[in-house]
C-alpha cells in the first residue's frame, strides 16, 4: 500500500508539473509537508472529530472547515485531522467521527471497528461519486490516464468505498449525489454546500475596491482543473459568435485550459490567470460582468456542487449556468441567474445580459442576497447538527477522584460496563493525571483525566461519584442530566473541624438540579430522613465468574482472612488482629489482604496480599476458609458477599453496609464490635460444627447468585434514565 501510495504522488506530481507549471507543484508540495508536521493537538475533549482524506485545499474547505463553522455557529465542539494521522487513542475524546474522502487504510478500519465497540457513530462525506470506478470511468480525464496512472487511481476509489461500507451513516452535498449514494442502504443526508464567514467578508471588500472599465464588458470561465475542458466546449461557439459581435467583450479564463484555436483571433482580448487560491479568488470574481458555469452532462457531473455560482453570487455577480445538477437545483431562471438547455441558449442569454446591464445587476443581487441568508456557515448549521446529534446514543460521564481500585471504584466501572454493553457511549473523566483506559473482564472504559484535558464537549448525563467530584458537574454547562451516585456516607470520613467535613456533608442537600442515585438502602434512608432527599436505588452486585465456587475440607489448619486497610479507622482492621491474637496458631493459618495499608508491627500474619489486581482477589478469597471484617463504616460492604461467593465463611461486625443482605446463623455469623471474646467463640463455632458450616456455605452461596449482576443489570439501567 506505501509502494502504491509513493507511486499515486510521483504520478500526480508529475501531472502537476506538466499542466500546472512548477509554481503550482511547489504550493502543492508545500501544502502536504504542511499537513504531515502540522498535527492537531488532541488535548480537548469535543463532539466531532473530523478526519480529511483529501490532499486538495478546496474540497477540504468546503466539506471539512465550512462544516465545522456550521457545528460551531449551533453549539457543537469540533475539530480536525488529516487521516495519515488518525489514532485509536483519539476515540476517547470524541463522540462522533466524520470521514472527509478517507480511503480504508489499516488503521482507519481498525478506528470504525473500535468506534462501533465504545457506541460511537461514525459519518462519511463526500462531494463527488469517486466511490466507485463505474462512476469515475466517465471521465475523460480518466480515460486518458495510462495504465499504471489508472491502476493508481482506481485503488484509491475503491479504498473510498471501502471506507463508505464500514460508515453507519452518509452526509453528502447534493440530491443527485444523494440518490446513488442510497444504493449503498445507509441513511445519507444533504448538507449543501456552504460559504464561510472569511468568505463573505473577502468578497465584500472585493466588491468594495473593485474598479471596472465601463466601457468594457468582462465575462469570466473559472474552470479549476484540467478535468473541465469538456465544459468549455459547450460554451466554445457562442462565445466566439459573442466576442465577434461585441469588441468591447472580453474573456477572463482562470485556472488550467486548453484555449482552442478558434480563439487565436481574440487573444488581445483574452485575460488568462493561474490558478488562484480561494483567498484572491473574490478579487478576480468581483471584476467580472458575467460569470460562465457550463456543465457537461453525466452521471460523474450531475453529483458536482454550485460552488462556481455561490461565489459569483458573494461578490454580486450574475451567473449563466447549465440547467443541470446542482445549477438546476439552486439558481431560480431569471431571478438569481440565467439557465441554459442547449448550445444556443449560452448565445441568446449571454447576449441579453450584454445588452441590458440593468438585468444583469438585478439578478446579481437577488442571488447575493440569496445566498447571505441561506448559504452562510454562520447561518445554515442546524439541520446538520440536528441530523448528527439524532443519530448520537446517550453518552455518559463518570466523574472519579481516581481510578486507583477500590470497592466505590468498582462499582462505577461496573456500571459503566452495564452502560456500554446496553449500546450507550460510556467515559470516565479522572480528576486524576492517569488517562489509562480501564480494561477487565468485563470489557474497556475509555478514560479521560481532566487534568491534562480541555472538557468542551455535551453530554447527556454526567454523574458524580464522591463528594469532591460534584462541584465539578455543577459547574460544568455542556450537561443535560446531573446524577450523584452515592455509595457512603463521606462526612464520617473527615475530621472535625475540617472545612472539608462541612463541604462533604452540603453535597447531600445540594441547591442544584442534582438527582441523587444509590446503590445501597442504607444511604437511601438517610438521605432522606436526615437529608430530605428522595433518590433511586437499585442493588449492588458481584461478578460470580471473578469470584467461582471452591469446596473447602476444613481439616488442618483454618485459614482466616482479614481484609481492609490498615490505615483506614472505620475498617476497624486493628478489632480483627485482636482476634486473631486470641487464636490458636497451631489450628490456624492468618492472611492478610490490604489494598493500601501494610501490616502493623503487632500484627500476627503468615501471608500478606497487598495492592492485588481486582481480577485477581478471588483466588486469595478462594485459598481462605473464613473471614473476618470488622469494619465499623460502610456503605455496601463487597467482602463478605465475595467470601460467601467463593464457598467461605463470614464472620462479621453488623453495619448498616452488610444488614442488607447478611443474616446472623442464616449465611453468616455475627459478632457484636468490640467482643473480642465473642469473635473468637464464633471461630470455634464454625472449626468444630460441620452443619453450621454447611448451612452458612449454602445460603451464602444462595445469597450471592442472588445478587449475581446479570440478575440486576435492569436495575442498574434504571438507575440513570
Amino acid at each position: 500500500m506505501k509502494k502504491d501510495k509513493i507511486k499515486y504522488l510521483i504520478s500526480k506530481s508529475l501531472k502537476t508539473l506538466k499542466e500546472e507549471g512548477i509554481i503550482k507543484l511547489i504550493k502543492k508540495i508545500f501544502r502536504y509537508i504542511k499537513i504531515k508536521i502540522h498535527k492537531t493537538k488532541l488535548s480537548s475533549c469535543k463532539d466531532v472529530l473530523f478526519i480529511n482524506g483529501c490532499y486538495l485545499p478546496h474540497p477540504e474547505r468546503y466539506r471539512v472547515d465550512h462544516q465545522m463553522e456550521q457545528l460551531e455557529s449551533y453549539g457543537l465542539s469540533v475539530n480536525k485531522i488529516f487521516f495519515e494521522d488518525l489514532d485509536i487513542s483519539m476515540l476517547k475524546f470524541y463522540r462522533c467521527f466524520v470521514f472527509f474522502r478517507c480511503p480504508i487504510t489499516e488503521q482507519i478500519d481498525k478506528f470504525i471497528d473500535k468506534a462501533h465497540y465504545f457506541n460511537k457513530k461514525v459519518f462519511f462525506d463526500i462531494d463527488d461519486l469517486v466511490i466507485n470506478t463505474k462512476y469515475t470511468n466517465t471521465i475523460k480525464y480518466v480515460q486518458e490516464m495510462s495504465q499504471s496512472e489508472k491502476h493508481i487511481y482506481d485503488d484509491g476509489v475503491n479504498r473510498m468505498e471501502k471506507t463508505l461500507q464500514k460508515c453507519d451513516y452518509i452526509i453528502t452535498s447534493t440530491d443527485s449525489l444523494a440518490h446513488e449514494l442510497k444504493k449503498y442502504g445507509k441513511e445519507v443526508f444533504v448538507n449543501r454546500n456552504v460559504v464561510s464567514e472569511r468568505m463573505v467578508e473577502l468578497s465584500k471588500d472585493a466588491v468594495k475596491d473593485r474598479i471596472k472599465n465601463e466601457n468594457e464588458i468582462e465575462i469570466g470561465y473559472l474552470s479549476g482543473s484540467i478535468t473541465h475542458n469538456p465544459d468549455f466546449e459547450l460554451i466554445k461557439d457562442s462565445l466566439i459568435k459573442i466576442m465577434t459581435e461585441y469588441d468591447n467583450v472580453y474573456l477572463r479564463l482562470v485556472g488550467y485550459l486548453n484555449i482552442p484555436k478558434e480563439f487565436d483571433c481574440f487573444k488581445d482580448r483574452i485575460r488568462v490567470s493561474p490558478f488562484a487560491d480561494w483567498q484572491d479568488l473574490p478579487k478576480i470574481i468581483a471584476k467580472l460582468d458575467i460569470n460562465l458555469a457550463p456543465i457537461e452532462e453525466s452521471i460523474f457531473n450531475e453529483a458536482k456542487s454550485e460552488n462556481k455560482w455561490t461565489e459569483a453570487a458573494l461578490c454580486k455577480v450574475v451567473t449563466v449556468a447549465s440547467d443541470f445538477g446542482a445549477f438546476k437545483t439552486k439558481i431560480k431562471n431569471n431571478e438569481t441567474g440565467l439557465l441554459c438547455k442547449t448550445k444556443d441558449d449560452w448565445y441568446k442569454k449571454l447576449k441579453f445580459l450584454i445588452d441590458n446591464p440593468e438585468e444583469r445587476y438585478r439578478m446579481a443581487n437577488n442571488a447575493y442576497d440569496y445566498v447571505l441568508k441561506n448559504c452562510v456557515a454562520t447561518y445554515s448549521g442546524l439541520a446538520l447538527k440536528k441530523f448528527i446529534t439524532s443519530k448520537l446514543v446517550k453518552n455518559f460521564a463518570f466523574v472519579l477522584p481516581t481510578t486507583n481500585i477500590s470497592g466505590g471504584v468498582n462499582v462505577v466501572i461496573k456500571h459503566c460496563n452495564i452502560l456500554r454493553n446496553a449500546g450507550f457511549d460510556v467515559s470516565i473523566l479522572n480528576m486524576a493525571q492517569s488517562d489509562e483506559n480501564i480494561i477487565n473482564k468485563d470489557g474497556e472504559i475509555n478514560v479521560i483525566s481532566v487534568l491534562k484535558t480541555d472538557i468542551f464537549g455535551i453530554f447527556n448525563t454526567m454523574i458524580a461519584t464522591l463528594w469532591t467530584t460534584l462541584e465539578f458537574i455543577k459547574s460544568y454547562p455542556q450537561v443535560n442530566k446531573k446524577l450523584y451516585l452515592v455509595q457512603n456516607f463521606e462526612t464520617n470520613f473527615l475530621n472535625y473541624g475540617s472545612i472539608s467535613k462541612r463541604v462533604a456533608n452540603a453535597t447531600y442537600n445540594s441547591l442544584d438540579d442534582i438527582e441523587y442515585i444509590t446503590i445501597s438502602k442504607w444511604c437511601e434512608k438517610w438521605l432522606k430522613e436526615d437529608y430530605e432527599k428522595d433518590s433511586k436505588y437499585a442493588p449492588n452486585g458481584i461478578n460470580l465468574e471473578q469470584f467461582p465456587f471452591k469446596e473447602r475440607n476444613f481439616k488442618g489448619k483454618i485459614k482466616v482472612l482479614v481484609e481492609g486497610n490498615s490505615d483506614d479507622y472505620y475498617k476497624n482492621v486493628d478489632e480483627s488482629f485482636r482476634i486473631i491474637d486470641k487464636l490458636d496458631k497451631s489450628k490456624y493459618e492468618i492472611h492478610f489482604l490490604s489494598y493500601q495499608g501494610e501490616p502493623k508491627e503487632w500484627y500476627y500474619v503468615d501471608k500478606f496480599y497487598h495492592k492485588v489486581p481486582y481480577d485477581e482477589v478471588g483466588k486469595i478469597y478462594q485459598q481462605a476458609d473464613i473471614l473476618i471484617k470488622s469494619s465499623i463504616l460502610e456503605s455496601f460492604s463487597y467482602p463478605p458477599l465475595e467470601m460467601m461467593a467463593t464457598g467461605g465463611i463470614c464472620v462479621v461486625v453488623p453495619n448498616d453496609g452488610n444488614i442488607e443482605y447478611l443474616k446472623d446463623e442464616d449465611n453468616c455469623l455475627f459478632y457484636e464490635q468490640g467482643n473480642i471474646d465473642e469473635a473468637v467463640e464464633k471461630i470455634e463455632r464454625i472449626r468444630n460444627d460441620s452443619k453450621l458450616r454447611e448451612h452458612l456455605i449454602k445460603n451464602g452461596l444462595k445469597t450471592a447468585e442472588q445478587r449475581s449482576w446479570e440478575k440486576i443489570e435492569k436495575d442498574i439501567k434504571k438507575l440513570y434514565m
